[in-house]
């Protein structure tokens, strides 16, 4: 699988390491936040079969942290961004 990132072009996926669904960047407060939606955040997972959000660590690269958009069923990847845009999109990061 390639993926095309968006600072150093198109790479190998063994260059990266797959970390999960890119919901992951929603974290929420744990000094605010009641102990079942930290559970849920921490535990509960989706596995859907077609377009899916993921995050994915430039391991072998810049280090960088990408929010992969791809096809769960043809691996075929549709977006990639960085997910410092992404968390900064959705106003999480400054």
């Amino acid at each position: 699988m390639i993926i095309n990132h968006p600072l150093l072009g198109p790479r190998d996926a063994q260059e990266f390491v797959y970390l999960g669904d890119a919901s992951l960047i929603n974290r929420p407060d744990g000094m605010v936040a009641g102990i079942e939606i930290f559970h849920d955040y921490l535990y509960n997972r989706d596995n859907p079969a077609g377009l899916h959000r993921e995050l994915w660590y430039h391991e072998q690269g810049d280090r960088s942290w990408l929010v992969v958009t791809r096809n769960t069923v043809t691996h075929e990847i549709t977006k990639v961004e960085l997910a410092r845009d992404v968390a900064r999109a959705e106003g999480r990061s400054k």
